[in-house]
């Protein structure tokens, strides 16, 4: 049963996604909550199912314990990412002025960005590398999508990317730094959690990376948020700046990504 809740956190999780361009008020930051406890738990599930509960918890401890502090401390000192506040009484309970959804939403966003960061390279610097990279890219997407909904609004509004100047360039730079600390944080998390055994899968996916269906649902909402975040961002949602820059953004990590499945299943045919 536990491998799969993976997949029915997945299937409702894009189905309550489809949904956020049909609301708005306070419906759409209903859908918003949503969609993080789906993501959130979507990435937990795999990781319990694939590695084990100690390691979700420790996933969970190490990126919503992490992105938790780096909120906290930007909203009262603009330190990483720059000045900025979130809107009151929008998102659920706080703590210090950041939503307690906000740090559930650093798991539910950096856990496929870590499995498809390892399927692309067994190297831990590499990998530690694509996925501060990859947290920018979808970064790109989030934030011009949360400023335009007024979740939250910063106060350098003139020194963004062409096109996207409401939202300074140091917010990257932060998105960046604290992916980087949680990706060395993380590659210590693989290496010293015990491996679940008995599973009908492979326990461990950043072991066994060849395997791709073991970890078919992280690669899947990857895939999802980058194309299916371009789509709307383009078509639905009325920023069309944002849909080229995240779509680029997680390009990164997509177009190896793409070429590493169909190099998969190409092998084979070939061997055969």
């Amino acid at each position: 049963m536990r491998q799969f809740a993976p997949v029915g956190f997945a299937v409702v999780l894009v189905l309550v996604q489809i949904a956020y361009p049909l609301t708005s008020g306070d419906a759409r930051d209903r859908v918003t909550v949503v969609v993080v406890l789906l993501s959130a738990g979507t990435a937990l599930a795999h990781a319990a199912a694939t590695r084990g509960i100690r390691y979700a918890a420790g996933f969970l401890v190490i990126v919503s314990g992490l992105g938790l502090v780096a909120e906290v401390v930007g909203t009262a000192t603009g330190v990483p990412f720059g000045c900025y506040a979130y809107a009151v009484d929008r998102l659920g309970p706080a703590l210090s002025g950041v939503p307690l959804v906000v740090p559930l939403a650093w798991t539910g966003g950096l856990y496929p960005v870590w499995v498809v960061a390892g399927l692309l390279s067994r190297r831990a610097l590499s990998r530690i590398g694509l996925t501060a990279v990859g947290a920018v890219g979808w970064d790109l997407f989030l934030d011009p999508q949360m400023v335009a909904d007024g979740q939250w609004t910063w106060c350098d509004t003139g020194s963004g990317l062409p096109g996207l100047a409401e939202i300074p360039v140091t917010n990257y730079l932060g998105w960046f730094t604290v992916a980087l600390l949680m990706g060395v944080l993380l590659t210590v998390l693989d290496r010293v959690a015990p491996v679940s055994v008995g599973l009908d899968i492979p326990p461990n996916p950043s072991a066994g990376l060849d395997n791709v269906s073991a970890i078919s649902v992280p690669v899947a909402v990857f895939l999802w948020t980058w194309l299916g975040s371009a789509l709307a961002h383009a078509v639905f949602l009325g920023l069309p700046v944002s849909a080229g820059y995240g779509g680029v953004g997680l390009a990164v990590l997509g177009l190896p990504l793409l070429r590493h499945l169909c190099f998969s299943r190409s092998r084979p045919e070939q061997a055969g």
